[in-house]
C-alpha cells in the first residue's frame, strides 16, 4: 500500500482560496486512484472530488462543482486539491485517500471503495 500525508490546509476567508497536496510513498503511484473526502464536526465523512489513475478523468460533489478542481502529477506521486470561492460550509478535515485500480479512466465516489486513507488536514473557512 501507499503511505498518504496530506497538507496545505488552515484558515482562510470566505471567498478565498486554498489548495491541498496529498502526497504519496510507498508504491507505484500511478497504479492508484485517488480522492479526496471531507468530514466536519458532527457530520459523516463526505465525497469531494476522485480523479482516475491516469488522471484523464475526474468527478466532483456537486457542492463543489465549479469551484475545487483535484488533479495529480504521477512524476511526483501528488495529488492536489485547489479550492476556490470558499464558503464557511467548506470547513472540515479533508482527507485524502488512494486504492488499487485495475481500470486507467475510472474513478470511485464512495468511501468504502477506498482502502488507505492520510490524516487529514484541517480547513477552516471563516464568514
Amino acid at each position: 500500500q501507499v503511505q498518504l500525508v496530506e497538507s496545505g490546509g488552515g484558515l482562510v476567508q470566505a471567498g478565498g482560496s486554498l489548495s491541498l497536496s496529498c502526497a504519496a510513498s510507498g508504491r507505484t503511484f500511478s497504479f492508484y486512484a485517488m480522492a479526496w473526502f471531507r468530514q466536519a464536526p458532527g457530520k459523516e465523512r463526505e465525497f469531494v472530488a476522485a480523479i482516475s489513475r491516469s488522471g484523464d478523468s475526474t468527478n466532483y460533489a456537486d457542492s463543489v462543482k465549479g469551484r475545487f478542481t483535484i488533479s495529480r502529477d504521477n512524476a511526483k506521486s501528488t495529488v492536489y486539491l485547489q479550492m476556490n470561492t470558499l464558503k464557511p460550509e467548506d470547513t472540515a478535515v479533508y482527507y485524502c485517500a488512494a486504492r488499487r485500480a485495475a481500470y486507467s479512466s475510472r474513478v470511485y465516489r464512495t468511501a468504502n471503495d477506498y482502502d488507505t486513507w492520510g490524516q487529514g488536514t484541517q480547513v477552516t473557512v471563516s464568514s
